[in-house]
């Protein structure tokens, strides 16, 4: 199945109970390796522990909260900082190609093959009831898992550098989403997760 006719066209991926667009490319002023390399450099990339079940763990890889509020997930509050110049370029392109307003980003450091993303939603009741994510990728393809919450059906998605995954409607109600862990040995990625707080 062809998931796109153009490089710059935002193009649905049927999916059950939600809304899943993928853009092969989203149009930005720097290269994808540009891109990648100053995000590396320019972000003040933190370790955090999370709470899982009662447990706390660190999370397996590294992250930044950029915006306008607080965000809490997993027993863990984020306290903005402000977007940089660099994030906002983004921001405009990637609310230019999804007709949507964004005004934080949660943004993921995946140094190798051994960081990952946990099978989760974001539903967190800051973000709405159909929250919509725009997940903007740099660097390393690596594979979006998601899990339907009661069929159990699996579609993954890869995500390759300058990619643009938006999921909106239902989809955090009904679907659970991840990135496993790798074997092989890696380069590094960095993912945007641009969303709305209210």
């Amino acid at each position: 199945m062809e998931l796109f006719c153009s490089p710059f066209q935002l193009s649905a991926i049927p999916i059950e109970d939600g809304e899943l667009y993928l853009l092969a490319q989203l149009e930005l002023p720097l290269s994808n390796e540009m891109m990648l390399a100053r995000l590396i450099a320019e972000t003040a990339w933190r370790a955090e522990t999370i709470t899982v079940w009662g447990k706390q763990h660190r999370q397996p890889r590294l992250t930044a909260w950029h915006g306008e509020a607080a965000y809490t997930y997993s027993g863990l509050t984020l306290a903005p900082l402000p977007l940089t110049p660099l994030m906002l370029t983004i921001r405009t392109a990637v609310e230019q190609a999804t007709s949507r307003r964004f005004n934080s980003v949660l943004l993921n450091y995946y140094r190798d093959g051994r960081d990952s993303m946990g099978m989760h939603s974001d539903d967190e009741p800051e973000l709405g009831l159909e929250p919509a994510i725009a997940s903007v990728s740099f660097g390393e393809t690596r594979t979006f898992i998601l899990k339907h919450r009661h069929s159990k059906r699996t579609l993954k998605v890869p995500l390759a550098s300058g990619s643009l995954l938006l999921m909106a409607g239902a989809t955090q109600s009904n679907w659970l989403h991840g990135i496993n862990k790798s074997s092989r040995p890696l380069n590094p990625r960095v993912n945007l997760t641009f969303r709305n707080i209210s």
